[in-house]
């Protein structure tokens, strides 16, 4: 499923940003998948995490390791000796660690946004910093469930007793954690608001219950605006929530008509703000994330189209940097 090199194809020198590459799972991890990907193109490849980023009197640098991967879990990286890098020596830099969207992941926005004058980060640094995935679909209310956003007590509880079944959880997490549902006769609401005060100063969300969850939660990719696929994933037994994280099973699954009138919509802002790798998710005809801080998805697609979706996303890039 790699690309071929082509001799027009110019050498880049990549960078990844990414978590502690010894604990991925290489028949899951999109970030693996893309530096396979890149290494089969041809291009040469750097890795470091997110805590040895810095700002060094003007200069971007980063702290880490010449790299080379092979599909053999447990053996799957090949490491360089350490060394320093200035990243705007770099091509293309990678923002790939996973969230929690805190103080540190945008710090590290702040610092790569310094790179736009020599070197491609993907995705955009500055857009990814103003796009959290639970508050770019505000922009587009014409296609998502009922919503809102508050720290408020009492709002929550309205919206609450508006819609009776709902779903809460927090604003800047991921993976399905701290997700709730609360339906028209649960009691926890209280309780479950002091618990997330205790220990956060951020807003909850809060969107309506969508039964077409039991159905499956479908991750659509896109590639530089356009859906190039999709998976679904569906909760396991007894389960709200359908991150694989937490149990969620991955299926085929095509593209529908309103799946391609979400993407339409959403599309040309993506490729406007230089979100080249995105993945939203889709309950029924609702559109409820769009996922642009280190997106999944990739390896499952593969497997179910037999599509290099990879290799779509190089190609992207490389048509950017040609």
């Amino acid at each position: 499923m790699t690309g071929v090199q082509t001799c027009a194809l110019p050498i880049l020198k990549i960078a990844f940003q990414m978590d502690p590459i010894g604990d991925v799972n290489i028949n899951a991890d999109s970030s693996f998948r893309l530096a396979e990907e890149a290494q089969a193109r041809g291009h040469a490849l750097f890795y470091y995490t997110p805590d040895h980023l810095a700002y060094q009197e003007g200069r971007i640098t980063a702290r880490g390791h010449d790299l080379t991967v092979q599909r053999v879990q447990g053996d799957h990286a090949t490491l360089g000796p350490e060394r320093e890098v200035d990243l705007a020596d770099f091509d293309v830099v990678w923002l790939r660690q996973d969230p929690p969207f805190d103080m540190h992941y945008i710090t590290s926005t702040h610092l790569l946004d310094r790179l736009k004058e020599t070197t491609l980060v993907v995705n955009d640094p500055f857009w990814v910093r103003n796009y959290p995935e639970k508050l770019l679909v505000l922009d587009f209310p014409q296609l998502t469930p009922p919503t809102t956003i508050a720290r408020d007590l009492n709002t929550i509880k309205a919206f609450k007793a508006k819609h009776k079944d709902v779903i809460l959880k927090p604003l800047y997490g991921n993976g399905g954690a701290g997700v709730f549902r609360l339906d028209a006769n649960d009691r926890n609401l209280g309780s479950l608001h002091e618990l997330f005060s205790g220990f956060s100063r951020e807003p909850l969300i809060v969107q309506k219950f969508l039964p077409a969850v039991s159905k499956g939660d479908k991750r659509v990719i896109l590639v530089d605006g356009e859906p190039v696929g999709a998976i679904n994933r569906v909760p396991a037994e007894g389960e709200t929530r359908s991150n694989m994280h937490v149990g969620g099973r991955p299926e085929k699954v095509g593209l529908t008509e309103r799946d391609l009138e979400i993407c339409a919509a959403i599309g040309p802002l993506l490729r406007e703000k230089g979100q080249i790798f995105v993945g939203i998710d889709v309950i029924g005809d609702y559109l409820t994330e769009i996922n642009v801080t280190s997106p999944t998805g990739i390896q499952e697609l593969e497997r179910f189209d037999g599509t290099n979706i990879a290799g779509k996303i190089w190609e992207a890039i490389e048509r950017k940097r040609a």
